[in-house]
């Protein structure tokens, strides 16, 4: 028998195949399919997949990485493949008043006994916070109607609290429990943006406010960490990377560029940031599996004129001082200040954008064409997949900007889009939802249209509907409101 590679090496280059490949390694010998078990490299494949995946790992029990791996391609087959019919919808009506923000408070709809459940949170013009079971359609848990209108809402499904944020600024923590709230705390001035993100130093929660101020909160204690000034007007879009290394903030429709923040340097209260050479952010998503990689859509001038710049951030130790730099398409530099950590020294921040030439890898910038009316929603999927609406129609383009497809699935033009490494679904004013799937093509990644779902309650008119979805990876939860008054939740889940 010939020598056989060591098995360090051999992980090595298995850490490099996809699944299907990765089964048929298994298949060569006994050595190869001992190695080819091995949980890590299962583990970083549910990883690259599935974000929720990083937190899971105290709860698998007996269950292995491979096991998991199966358990929830399963279940988006089983999403790929379904029809109207296969649906139940649970419809949630009467006296709810105008709902607002909803959020998933479950790991998205994750267990491993096989009795998935989906739990929702929505906020509404009753002054109220409702929880709901998604399969069951009924409410968990109802706050006490609160002094003000809660108006904002972000969740930590992985310690499942929820934190509100009402019109006089009043921050709420909840373990959606108990009746009282955990912490509460009133900022000083107004609440623009909010998100909440779990690090490896434990939860926080950030805010932006009307005056420009980014400030940094533990949870659920809401103890100020930090206090960091951004712009000199309002923080009105606050993300957090998928990897919580990065911030990303900006003002809408203001001739202030937007900016990154690193992590660690808003928990430390050091103002390490670097401006991105692009004003007028009105959208901004991190890529799925590129932790680092964020697309902005821009608009100016009066005609909404829309474009799309791509950037990668990279984090470089440089001796004595931290260097930060911003290179922008067709290598216009943009320099800030060098800073350094009193402490550590480090970290240096280069933002680095270039126009799409011949490699895929390459980041770029491209603008709409006159002829599209200028989009309200967009998202980014799988391999750097920029998915936008323009009235009726949705577009799936490159990040240089090449049409990969376009869609006209509604009649009505598109009111909401949620988009993920897995699925995009879209709304649309007729009061319909359309499901596409992420298929691997032999270019780029394209989308499969999938279902129609269009569901009208007894006595409700025909006419124009604003709509906002979310999904997970049992269920999906439509809201439709026809005024500023009332609302609708619908709510499908799969048919067992």
């Amino acid at each position: 028998m010939g020598s056989q590679l060591p098995e360090v090496v051999l992980v090595r280059i298995f850490s490099f195949l996809d699944a299907h490949s990765l089964l048929q390694a298994s298949q060569v010998s006994k050595y190869w399919n001992k190695v080819a078990e091995r949980d890590h490299l299962w583990r970083t494949l549910c990883l690259k997949r599935w974000s929720f995946c990083s937190a899971v790992h105290q709860r698998l029990d007996t269950w292995t990485w491979k096991q998991l791996f199966f358990h929830q391609r399963k279940q988006e087959r089983r999403l790929t493949l379904s029809q109207p019919e296969d649906f139940v919808c649970k419809e949630a009506s009467g006296n709810l008043g105008f709902l607002g923000p909803m959020e998933y408070l479950s790991e998205n709809g994750l267990t491993m006994d096989g009795k998935e459940k989906s739990v929702l949170c929505t906020v509404s013009s009753n002054r109220l916070l409702y929880v709901w079971d998604v399969q069951e359609g009924a409410i968990l848990w109802a706050s006490p109607v609160q002094k003000s209108r809660i108006e904002k809402l972000v969740t930590l499904p992985q310690m499942y609290l929820v934190m509100t944020v009402d019109v006089e600024g009043t921050i709420k923590v909840w373990n959606c429990q108990d009746e009282d709230a955990l912490a509460a705390l009133t900022m000083p001035r107004g609440c623009v943006s909010v998100d909440a993100c779990l690090t490896k130093d434990g939860p926080f929660l950030l805010v932006g406010d009307s005056q420009g101020d980014i400030y940094t909160f533990t949870v659920p204690e809401l103890k100020q960490v930090s206090k960091v000034t951004g712009y000199q007007f309002s923080v009105d879009l606050l993300h957090c990377s998928p990897d919580k290394k990065w911030v990303f903030a900006c003002g809408k429709l203001q001739n202030f560029t937007s900016k990154v923040f690193l992590m660690e340097g808003l928990l430390s209260g050091t103002h390490q940031t670097v401006p991105l050479p692009f004003s007028s952010c009105c959208r901004a998503c991190w890529a799925p599996g590129r932790d680092s990689r964020i697309t902005m859509m821009c608009q100016r001038g009066p005609n909404r004129k829309t474009g799309f710049p791509t950037f990668e951030l990279l984090t470089e130790r440089t001796q004595g001082k931290t260097a930060i730099r911003a290179e922008g398409p067709g290598g216009t530099r943009f320099h800030a200040p060098q800073t350094r950590h009193p402490d550590t020294g480090r970290v240096s921040l280069h933002v680095c954008a270039c126009v799409l030439y011949e490699t895929a890898q390459q980041l770029a910038s491209f603008l709409l064409s006159d002829n599209l009316e200028s989009p309200n929603w967009m998202g980014v999927g799988t391999d750097d997949m920029i998915v936008f609406d323009s009235g009726p129609y949705l577009y799936l383009s490159t990040i240089g900007g090449l049409i990969v497809q376009r869609f006209q699935d509604h009649q009505g033009a598109i009111c909401s889009l949620w988009v993920d490494s897995l699925r995009v679904l879209t709304t649309s004013v007729d009061n319909a939802l359309h499901v596409y799937m992420w298929e691997k093509g032999s270019s780029y990644p394209y989308l499969q249209s999938c279902c129609h779902l269009e569901h009208r309650s007894h006595g409700q008119p025909s006419g124009s509907y604003a709509s906002s979805v979310t999904c997970d990876s049992m269920s999906i939860v439509r809201m439709v409101s026809r005024s500023r008054h009332s609302s609708v939740l619908m709510m499908y889940s799969l048919n067992m």
